[in-house]
């Protein structure tokens, strides 16, 4: 619940049985991994790279960049999942189309290393949220930054989070931009509204996240697919794909989190975590009487 910080539900799967304990795996499954578990967010965190240059007044929604298809970041090329032209696009199109160049862009010229370890901390990166569950972890922000840092935080690569922070972000930005576990203003008013229209176009038909629309209700949310890392860089073919978002958008009473970790077949947040939004969230909002605020045409 975004206006009181409640937790209404949470689950994981697969989940805990009882006769396969005391196994390894059995232990695993004991821990509560929305809370204690990190892992790369991926294009979710996205908006803390936008809603920082709002903040500052760096860029509007409408403020339009030249993106290439790719980057050169340090030693590093970078590229958009979507293979396109050169083009022109706005802030709100980057975010609706999920442009790592446009996210990258953004951060290079605005923000650069301290602007956005000043925003993950505003946001609440790197510290635990308080929630009173056992293990909550602090996630993992990087106190060393080599060149290309700067191509990887700004679309949520190179910085560990937990479920429960990202929901927690999403939470504020439903909430009039400020936090509610302990009403602490994190956006200036105006831009958590500039935030929750342009994540509305993120579950447009011009979106990613166009399976996570549910009829009747306006949804705004962010799609994330992010390379997992191992022991010696990002493992290959594995992804964590995720979808957060609120419901209705036009007065939030919800706002949910889907996280699948190492997904088959499908492997991006849009095609994986963000159908499992919607029945979610559907169930929720019948459950709850939340009334529709889209007529059904």
């Amino acid at each position: 619940d975004p206006h009181t910080g409640a937790i209404l539900a949470m689950a994981q799967e697969p989940g805990y049985a009882a006769n396969d304990y005391p196994s390894a795996f059995a232990h695993h499954l004991t821990g509560d991994h929305a809370v204690g578990d990190v892992f790369e967010p991926g294009s979710v965190f996205k908006v803390v790279t936008i809603g920082g240059a709002l903040s500052e007044h760096k860029v509007t929604p409408r403020t339009a960049f030249t993106l290439p298809y790719s980057i050169h970041v340090a030693d590093r090329v970078i590229h958009d999942a979507e293979l396109r032209p050169t083009e022109r696009m706005t802030v709100a199109q980057i975010l609706q189309r999920s442009s790592n160049v446009g996210a990258i862009t953004i951060a290079e010229r605005y923000l650069g290393e301290a602007g956005l370890k000043r925003w993950m901390a505003r946001f609440g990166f790197g510290r635990r949220t308080g929630i009173d569950f056992p293990g909550e972890s602090a996630g993992l922000l990087l106190s060393y930054w080599s060149g290309s840092t700067i191509g990887n935080i700004p679309i949520g690569q190179g910085v560990s989070v937990t479920s429960i922070q990202l929901a927690s972000v999403y939470a504020a930005i439903a909430n009039g931009g400020e936090w509610s576990l302990h009403r602490r203003r994190i956006l200036p008013p105006g831009i958590d509204q500039e935030l929750r229209t342009m994540l509305k176009g993120v579950v447009s038909d011009q979106g990613t996240a166009k399976l996570a629309q549910i009829p009747g209700y306006t949804v705004a949310g962010k799609t994330g697919t992010a390379q997992k890392p191992g022991g010696h860089g990002y493992i290959p073919g594995a992804y964590v794909a995720t979808f957060v978002g609120m419901v209705p958008a036009s007065n939030p009473r919800l706002v949910v989190l889907v996280s699948v970790d190492e997904p088959h077949g499908q492997i991006s947040g849009g095609l994986v975590a963000a159908p499992a939004f919607e029945q979610i969230a559907s169930f929720d909002l019948q459950y709850l009487e939340v009334p529709p605020d889209l007529r059904i045409r």
